[in-house]
């Protein structure tokens, strides 16, 4: 099968996770996804393709003894950023300028938002209809390791014992939770979840949740001097006392940011929900200590107990774990070179699956899938992007 053929068929499925459920996944409609990725593993020979009770989804095939077992992994869920329901993809060819995604809609996605267009000129996009994201992210990844791997096997090629995963709930920080490590029993492995192409990835953000909440107290405002004291109002206050310029609209490259991500609440109580991201882990560190700081003086304003806070870390930034074994690095810089790319490596504004396992004792740097303008609608993917991916999962796996 053709890799956009698989493609096409992926994101017909609607997999969105949800970080407000408990259950993993946190939405059932991800295994949907995963059974039809393990029928069509059977189908191509992979004889241990299965789905855990958890939803993810591995298969092997061996290869020449005593090399290298390589792990391939990927994600199946979407953002929950952009709907992801009744995608309707389709393939235009790219000759420049803008795309129009949806005429009736006056939806379009214009050269001059997007300067990376001009890479694509001559290429075949696959794009949205411009009301919901494509799914690339990481649905191409997935796509493109199951056609190496199938290609691999009819041709017959020798290639190093190969290990699949495919995690649910990436897109919401939990992809690497119930993962197996130990059974999945990988030398060191790459994630295809990455972007433009050629690029690789093995430093990504140190990453926090922060959660703040605001006690106040409700009085008539004809009688409220003295003794009103609005919720609402100090959850301004708290935003208001980060820096301005440590948002991600500010910043780039290697640079960390504070991140509002919701708020709600009324006079009684309030809530801000942040996320913290430093690629230094002492800025990172600091950062979240801003947090603790501010907490404490509102309190001391305030009076105890008004203002709540709560930090947890998400993930770390994997290149700690990698300096160590950059072998894995060059392997792939060198397989994308036999196929054409001009291999980059570039930090991760973000992170990844691979950034837990790396913590777990699984090398796991990631590589480009060819995807742009992820968890929105002017998503897009050039075909022959894919195709590329493609042949460099095939050169990496190659004896």
């Amino acid at each position: 099968m053709q890799v956009l053929d698989r493609f096409l068929h992926y994101v017909s499925f609607d997999t969105q996770s949800d970080e407000e459920s408990p259950s993993c996944p946190s939405t059932d409609k991800q295994k949907l996804l995963g059974r039809a990725i393990v029928e069509e593993m059977l189908a191509m020979g992979i004889a241990d393709a299965h789905m855990d009770e958890n939803g993810y989804v591995y298969g092997s095939v061996p290869g020449v003894e005593n090399s290298p077992v390589i792990g391939l992994i990927a994600h199946m869920d979407t953002s929950p950023d952009c709907s992801g329901a009744e995608i309707k993809p389709r393939v235009v060819e790219y000759l420049g300028g803008d795309v129009v995604l949806n005429e009736e809609k006056g939806i379009v996605m214009r050269a001059s938002d997007f300067p990376q267009l001009k890479r694509s000129v001559g290429k075949h996009l696959v794009v949205t209809d411009g009301t919901t994201l494509l799914g690339a992210d990481d649905k191409a990844g997935i796509a493109e390791i199951l056609t190496a791997v199938e290609e691999l096997m009819a041709d017959k090629t020798p290639h190093a014992p190969i290990r699949i995963g495919f995690t649910p709930d990436e897109e919401i920080g939990r992809g690497a939770d119930l993962f197996d490590v130990k059974g999945f029993g990988a030398d060191f492995a790459y994630t295809a979840d990455g972007g433009t192409i050629g690029e690789i990835e093995y430093e990504n953000f140190n990453a926090a949740a922060a959660s703040v909440r605001v006690h106040g107290v409700s009085i008539h405002p004809g009688s409220a001097k003295g003794k009103l004291v609005n919720a609402m109002q100090l959850a301004m206050e708290f935003h208001a006392m980060l820096p301005v310029q440590e948002r991600p609209e500010y910043t780039e490259g290697y640079e960390g940011f504070s991140m509002l991500t919701q708020m709600q609440g009324g006079i009684e109580e309030a809530e801000l929900h942040y996320i913290i991201r430093d690629h230094d882990m002492e800025k990172f560190q600091a950062k979240k200590a801003r947090f603790e700081k501010i907490a404490a003086y509102l309190n001391e304003r305030y009076g105890d107990g008004t203002v709540e806070l709560r930090l947890k870390d998400s993930y770390y930034n994997m290149k700690e774990k990698i300096l160590p074994v950059m072998f894995v690095v060059e392997r792939a810089m060198a397989a994308m070179k036999q196929a054409g790319m001009e291999p980059v490596a570039v930090p991760i504004r973000g992170g990844t699956d691979g950034a837990r396992l790396s913590y777990e004792g699984l090398p796991c740097p990631n590589l480009c899938t060819g995807g742009e303008n992820y968890h929105g609608r002017f998503e897009y993917i050039p075909v022959e992007d894919m195709e590329a991916c493609v042949d460099m999962l095939k050169h990496l796996l190659r004896v």
